[in-house]
């Protein structure tokens, strides 16, 4: 790649700062733009495949615990899953501060406190990895993701456990992470229902949470048909149907936009190619895995086996 663009990143998650880093290894010229005042993401389970260390080996340091399965809890039937692949419990704020170390050591420019409202100007290209809410989306006039809601809190107590407790629930479902040094708790669900849902389970249980956060979860992917503005990450809704996970599949669309890279067309044709069958299926599988485990729970397996990143 010869160093000849100015890039300009909107948004300083995990999607951007890696991109970052690699274009600004590769010599390109290339500026973030985060809105917060800091780095870091709180508001993350922070559960992430093994295929983590395929793109940041750095991040090992960084495991707080191992997770090999879940338990999903159907009100008549309980289904251990077991992954083909073990996950990591990580803190995201280490992770996206990690990647920004990374990052800046490779050349790239971080500017902090920078809310977007317009499209930065002198760029031959633009990036938005500016999550859930983009505004290059909006700026592009582009349809919106769905949205669901994500909150989580924590309860102070040791645990390492190697499996996550699941309870589906009509529209989502809740969930337990053993973390090491505490219990998470947590809900996705549509925006308008998430709160109750996660309410009701923790006064059912007798369970206080701490420190909550939520955050709005896109899904469904929107690539701009455009030469010079693009999307990544959260900003193009690219997250799991059946958990709301985004991070592996972000960093998987920032290698296909690296290998494409400049030809945006070229990287929104690999991106759907990639991406929308894997979208399809599992949110037909979710749908019928979920029908299935409420309506005719006889009907599925007492214990399966999944890959954690595509269900396949």
């Amino acid at each position: 790649m010869e160093n000849r663009h100015n890039i300009g990143i909107i948004g300083g998650g995990i999607c951007g700062l890696y991109l970052a880093w690699k274009f600004a290894r590769l010599g390109e010229k290339v500026e973030v733009f985060e809105r917060k005042k800091e780095i870091g993401n709180e508001v993350c389970s922070g559960l992430f495949s093994e295929r983590i260390l395929n793109f940041l080996p750095q991040s090992h340091k960084l495991v707080k615990n191992e997770i090999n399965s879940a338990v999903i809890h159907f009100p008549k039937k309980d289904i251990n899953v077991r992954f083909s692949k073990i996950f990591f419990v990580m803190s995201h704020f280490e992770l996206d501060r990690l990647v920004a170390s990374l990052a800046r050591e490779a050349g790239a420019e971080i500017y902090l406190n920078r809310n977007i409202e317009e499209l930065p100007q002198g760029f031959e290209k633009l990036i938005g990895c500016d999550g859930a809410n983009s505004v290059l989306r909006r700026k592009l006039n582009l349809p919106n993701p769905a949205f669901r809601l994500g909150i989580h809190g924590f309860v102070k107590k040791r645990t390492t456990d190697s499996f996550v407790d699941v309870w589906p629930c009509k529209d989502g479902f809740i969930w337990k992470i053993p973390r090491g040094d505490e219990i998470e708790y947590g809900a996705i669900a549509k925006p308008e229902t998430a709160k109750k849902l996660l309410n009701d389970f923790l006064t059912k249980n007798n369970i206080s949470l701490g420190n909550i956060n939520s955050k709005i979860i896109p899904q469904g992917l929107v690539i701009p048909d455009n030469q010079s503005i693009t999307l990544c990450g959260d900003a193009a809704g690219l997250t799991k149907p059946w958990s709301g996970g985004g991070v592996v599949w972000s960093l998987i669309a920032a290698e296909i936009l690296l290998k494409t890279f400049p030809d945006f067309s070229d990287y929104r044709a690999r991106m759907k190619r990639f991406f929308l069958p894997k979208i399809i299926f599992s949110k037909s599988a979710t749908k019928l895995v979920y029908f299935s485990g409420f309506k005719t729970p006889w009907l599925l397996p007492n214990s399966a086996k999944i890959e954690g990143d595509f269900l396949l």
